[in-house]
């Protein structure tokens, strides 16, 4: 079993103004305590959350602190939870296909490049607040 991560909880984790902080923080919680298997996230993901939390807070330590929690920090003592993965030509030209595919439901290409690495990579769950992802992939959001 197993989980990807999307950038909603990320974010909403981390900035606790978020309207969803509170389940993010329990979510997270969970998948610490390996509820859900080995955690995943993707650099496309990690960019987009880089993106919005400068672009949401405009606070980079809000930014650093997400960093730190997916790719751990030694100098801080923060062990790294979650495996990186990262975006291959594959990967990118399914994530097109996808997104014309589903361009009805307004997912970013970033959202199908997650639906594209979950399928690649067997990802059973999916953490996100965002219901784009229903029918099509099995969402964790609470």
């Amino acid at each position: 079993m197993s989980i990807f991560i999307d950038t909603g909880v990320l974010i909403a984790y981390i900035n606790k103004k978020d309207e969803h902080h509170t389940y993010a923080v329990h979510l997270v919680e969970k998948i610490l305590n390996n509820e859900y298997g080995a955690p995943f996230t993707s650099d496309m993901v990690f960019d987009e959350t880089m993106t919005f939390i400068l672009y949401k807070t405009g606070d980079i330590n809000k930014a650093i602190s997400a960093r730190d929690l997916i790719l751990g920090n030694k100098e801080k003592d923060i062990l790294r939870f979650m495996t990186l993965i990262f975006m291959d030509m594959e990967i990118l030209e399914n994530s097109w296909k996808t997104f014309v595919n589903y361009a009805d439901r307004k997912l970013s290409l970033t959202d199908c490049s997650t639906i594209e690495f979950m399928k690649n990579r067997g990802i059973q769950n999916l953490a996100s607040f965002d219901a784009g992802f229903d029918g099509i992939v099995t969402r964790i959001w609470y």
